[in-house]
């Protein structure tokens, strides 16, 4: 069994609600507040949530160094463990998705279940591509880096309802969000390959494929869910945010899954 002490006192994190556990797993670039910030309210009405704010969102110090998947899957365990949750089931978003995996496979006596959206087991070109250029841009305009995100992650039909003053406010809420730890969050989702891992999976799960996804498209959420031995696959119509674009669908998804466990 791996080690699940370790440096959790440097991961800040929220507890809510009561009943079965559910822990959170965020994205690169975002936060627990970010990225489930639309449905945590709903999730903790059934469920005890613990949503860990990785180095450098929210509340937790930024990571003096390069961040590893396995350190942070083993610390979101012990975060989870330390709030009094035995076993819990996983919800992973983005880079969330490999984090839930890589805490399944060496902590495979806690997870009940995961719950993986807008995810991937590896990188294919288009998303090493947007990696590469969000590392770059990290370094300087960060407006810039904003129109970037907003043009790879937001789905077409949610920007084009956009007012011109709208898709304005929307660069600058996004830009000035920006967490300081995404330099390292954003090179640890380059690191991402757990294809070798996912048939070990044996709890039940769930992959939340977003169809208009330009980041982590919906042909990598299919090889995830294939991966896993009987995986769900649901699709929804939304881009990388589907908090932000399609939050109802996604509660949806997320709480007829967890009722069945």
């Amino acid at each position: 069994m791996p080690n699940v002490a370790g440096m959790t006192e440097h991961f800040h994190h929220v507890v809510r609600g009561s009943g079965p556990g559910l822990l959170l797993a965020h994205g690169a670039g975002g936060s627990v507040e970010g990225n489930f910030g639309p449905i945590v309210d709903d999730l903790a009405r059934t469920h005890t949530v613990v949503g860990p704010d990785y180095p450098g969102s929210g509340a937790t110090p930024r990571a003096g160094r390069a961040l590893d998947l396995d350190e942070v899957a083993d610390e979101l365990v012990a975060i989870a463990v330390g709030a009094g949750l035995e076993r819990f089931a996983i919800l992973g978003y983005s880079l969330g998705t490999a984090v839930a995996v890589r805490a399944t496979t060496r902590h495979p006596g806690r997870v009940t279940g995961l719950v993986l959206t807008s995810g991937f087991a590896r990188l294919d070109h288009r998303m090493r591509l947007a990696a590469d250029i969000w590392a770059s841009l990290l370094e300087g305009d960060r407006e810039l880096l904003a129109k970037f995100l907003m043009l790879v992650g937001t789905g077409g039909k949610h920007l084009e309802a956009m007012s011109a003053a709208e898709l304005e406010t929307a660069v600058s809420e996004l830009a000035a969000f920006v967490p300081a730890g995404s330099p390292e969050q954003v090179g640890l989702v380059a690191q991402v390959d757990t294809r070798a891992e996912l048939a070990s999976i044996a709890v039940p799960a769930l992959v939340v494929a977003t169809t208009l996804d330009g980041i982590a498209s919906p042909a990598l959420a299919r090889e995830l869910a294939d991966g896993i031995p009987g995986a769900e696959l649901v699709e929804i119509e939304a881009g990388h945010d589907i908090g932000g674009e399609a939050p109802g669908e996604w509660l949806a998804a997320v709480e007829k899954f967890l009722g069945r466990l």
